[in-house]
């Protein structure tokens, strides 16, 4: 690699997750048998939809009949989550509970 070919990059700040979000959404999930918990009322299964919003440190994860206009808290949520990466993989195994079904709650926090 010559010297042309290097990028010179300024390094960022860490974020601040009191003033940072970030969401995500996945839908058409089938869920496994027993579905999710939720908060509201109670097991939900079938053709769902989960969002989950990090914001102030911590994962908010709710879910919902795909095509509904109704969100369910899931049991557990939030979840605490110091970065936008952790929360990406909180979303992502609360995805996975939902396939799993057995009244699927919120995931631990990966960082304990």
């Amino acid at each position: 690699m010559t010297e042309h070919d290097q990028t010179r990059r300024q390094p960022r700040p860490p974020v601040d997750p009191r003033t940072a979000w970030a969401t995500w959404t996945t839908q058409s999930i089938i869920s496994g048998p027993g579905g999710v918990s939720t908060a509201e009322v109670g097991p939900i299964s079938g053709d769902l939809t989960v969002h989950t919003t990090w914001v102030d440190g911590e994962a908010r994860l709710t879910v919902q009949y795909t095509g509904a206009l109704d969100w369910y808290t899931v049991t557990g949520s939030p979840v605490p989550a110091a970065d936008e990466t952790t929360a990406r993989a909180i979303h992502q195994a609360m995805v996975n509970g939902v396939k799993a079904g057995r009244g699927a709650a919120a995931p631990p926090s990966p960082t304990g």
